[in-house]
């Protein structure tokens, strides 16, 4: 277990921690005002790379199993991507690491309580499904288990019988169709008998627990639809985002939908073949000229997850100016990528392997992350969705 005081401890260069990747684009103004970018080109520089070199070794410990209480009483690693240094800190503390005039940017998306468990009408046998997105009235595109009981024309009990599934159609990687006939709509029958999705590698993932439905949430989650939580916003409290409007902070929101393909692990052995399912997204223009007018003068937009770096990124001119407005986000941010808005990253511990880790490495450095996580294992952080944070900076 780790200690309860959050001592400080740095390390430099000099104690065998690499450089530090290129910080992000500088931005300047023409005589126009117009922001500039000096990246050269934009997008990405052709990089090829193994996806074993985003493996690391983890004791199964050390995967959080409950949130830390208060919210931001979990603990947070600084690392600085101009020096490679890392620092401990308390997640409370993030008002006093960021600037007065930093834009903070988060994803105010909320988890929808998707997982319905079933019985197969014929043959019997328990079923789970998992509702991803609807597809027309009453229809949804769902992850089926087991797959065998879930073949077109199966039909499953829902909600101790009050409601029942039809399989009527086969999606995309595995996914089924299927038109829900029950009393409620659909959004209604998740609110009464749905469960949080919760990862698997927390153990109770199969029988959550009540607190799990507010706990699996943000506080400042608005808008229906993500089957996964943007889990760097887990850690902050009303208290902590009045305390960062008192510094001059400002908080912005965008929403982007979190589908199950953003955690799924790298497929083939080139992280250049993998691909990410296109996931919607929604910036607001209120949150799009306050991010310019940041960059504008000078100012640094801090993105409050991998969803929010990745809408942001995706939705970046090539002048760095975010459009506002909605569309499917389907960029996969890795080694080469040219950040255009991005600043500074609050984020989470990743899984090995995964497009998260190597969007975080794609940002700092896949050695500078990578000793940081070395050492986050030794200081005993804990790791994935409900565990701590970095600030990358």
């Amino acid at each position: 277990m780790f200690r309860a005081s959050m001592t400080r401890r740095r390390h430099g260069p000099g104690e065998g921690v690499p450089p530090a990747a290129p910080r992000s684009p500088a931005r300047s103004s023409s005589p126009s005002g117009r922001p500039v970018w000096f990246v050269g080109s934009v997008g990405y520089t052709s990089v090829s790379m193994d996806a074993s070199l985003f493996e690391y070794e983890l004791p199964s410990e050390l995967i959080a199993q409950e949130p830390a209480e208060p919210r931001d009483a979990s603990r947070l690693l600084a690392l600085d991507r101009a020096t490679g240094a890392w620092a401990d800190h308390g997640f409370s503390e993030l008002p006093e690491l960021l600037r007065a005039g930093d834009c903070v940017v988060a994803n105010r998306s909320r988890v929808i309580p998707a997982r319905l468990l079933g019985t197969a009408v014929d043959g019997g046998g328990p079923v789970e499904l998992l509702l991803l997105r609807p597809v027309a009235d009453e229809r949804w595109e769902a992850m089926v288990r087991p797959g065998r009981r879930c073949r077109v024309g199966a039909r499953v009990d829902l909600a101790g019988g009050a409601a029942r599934a039809h399989v009527v159609g086969e999606g995309s990687e595995g996914t089924r169709v299927v038109a829900i006939d029950a009393p409620w709509p659909v959004r209604e029958l998740l609110e009464r008998h749905g469960l949080p999705p919760l990862p698997p590698y927390i153990g109770r993932h199969d029988a959550p627990k009540p607190e799990d439905r507010e706990r699996y949430q943000t506080v400042y989650a608005r808008d229906d639809g993500s089957v996964a939580a943007p889990t760097a916003g887990l850690h902050f409290t009303p208290e902590l985002l009045a305390r960062l409007e008192r510094r001059g902070i400002a908080v912005h929101y965008l929403t982007l939908h979190v589908g199950p393909g953003t955690f799924r692990p790298l497929r083939g052995d080139r992280i250049e073949e993998h691909r990410l399912e296109a996931e919607p997204v929604d910036i607001p223009e209120s949150a799009a000229a306050a991010i310019e007018a940041a960059g504008r003068e000078g100012r640094r937009v801090v993105a409050v997850g991998t969803t929010t770096t990745r809408a942001l990124e995706w939705a970046a001119a090539e002048d760095g100016r975010v459009r506002a407005g909605t569309g499917p986000a389907d960029l996969f941010i890795r080694p080469g990528h040219r950040f255009r808005v991005v600043d500074a990253l609050v984020t989470n511990f990743h899984l090995p392997r995964s497009s998260l880790l190597v969007l975080v490495s794609a940002f700092a450095g896949r050695e500078a992350v990578l000793a940081a996580y070395r050492y986050a294992v030794e200081a005993r952080y804990r790791f994935y969705s409900y565990g701590d944070a970095m600030l990358i900076h």
